[in-house]
């Protein structure tokens, strides 16, 4: 496997190589189609969104504080039910 870190791996990929298909297959290795770089472009937006997501949450636990609303399940019933 070629890294891009290890400079003699990309020396080999540009050489000829015994098999024809190695080499021509070396490219998927090297720069921007290195493991890495592929993972880095699955989420493009996610770094981005988290933030805004954690900023939203909160925005709305202090500015907005939750009310308590009864829903009639308390006294508001009468004696009947």
């Amino acid at each position: 496997m070629v890294d891009k870190f290890n400079p003699h791996s990309l020396l080999r990929a540009g050489r000829n190589l015994p098999d024809p298909w190695a080499r021509r297959e070396a490219w998927r290795y090297t720069g921007p189609f290195t493991r890495m770089n592929r993972f880095r472009g699955l989420f493009p937006g996610f770094g981005i969104a988290s933030a805004a997501f954690a900023v939203y949450c909160a925005a709305e636990y202090f500015i907005f504080p939750a009310q308590k609303h009864d829903h009639g399940h308390g006294e508001g019933h009468g004696s009947g039910h």
